[in-house]
């Protein structure tokens, strides 16, 4: 039997099935990022109060949001390295491969030095507390362009491994096993970290994004 069968009976290329596999790989964590975004942008209106679920969340997006990149990186090899199946798909749209690498640089960044200021704690901020609001405010602008080019196909495709919609393809269970161990990876560090909100707290005149 082929790897990917359709629901009429017809059958694709084991390769044509590797490349939805990714897809829905990477359709399904975006679909979380999209979710976790939302509310880490709702923390941001008031981080003065919502700093300890600023910091959870952010947390839980770290290993989600390496997933996605494992996985868009993947694509972007094969498509470059020629393989005839990745080649035959074709590249993301010109604009949003241009905004890629905008979008790995400032989530990495924006990540990074969170867990760095956290680390650090408010005596130590300088100067990454302004490294961590600029690359916000990059990664915003990039993001939000991003998510408007990917958002029709992550709603189309994202369900496929947790629905009947969509044909069948071989390792379904591996793929939601990706995804539930990034967001348990996730919620692991988020339970590490979270006690270093504790100081930020205490010095609520120096919180990010509230001067």
């Amino acid at each position: 039997m082929s790897a990917i069968t359709h629901r009429s009976g017809t059958a694709r290329r084991p390769s044509d099935a590797g490349i939805e596999a990714n897809n829905r790989l990477t359709a399904s964590a975006g679909a979380i990022i999209f979710v976790l975004l939302a509310v880490e942008g709702v923390t941001i209106l008031s981080v003065q109060s919502l700093l300890r679920l600023h910091v959870i969340v952010g947390m839980v997006l770290v290993p989600v949001v390496l997933l996605k990149m494992a996985t868009t990186t993947y694509r972007a090899a094969r498509y470059y390295l020629n393989s005839p199946a990745y080649r035959r798909r074709g590249p993301p749209p010109l604009l949003l491969r241009v905004l890629g690498p905008v979008v790995v640089v400032s989530t990495v960044a924006v990540l990074a030095t969170g867990i760095w200021l956290l680390l650090l704690g408010p005596d130590h901020r300088s100067p990454w507390l302004q490294i961590h609001k600029a690359s916000f405010i990059v990664w915003f602008g990039a993001m939000t362009v991003h998510v408007l080019g990917h958002i029709v196909e992550t709603i189309r495709i994202a369900p496929r491994d947790w629905t009947q919609r969509g044909p069948r393809i071989a390792a379904t269970g591996v793929r939601r096993a990706a995804v539930g161990l990034a967001l348990l990876a996730g919620v692991v560090l988020a339970v590490l970290v979270e006690p270093s909100v504790t100081s930020w707290l205490a010095a609520r005149r120096h919180l990010p994004f509230d001067g």
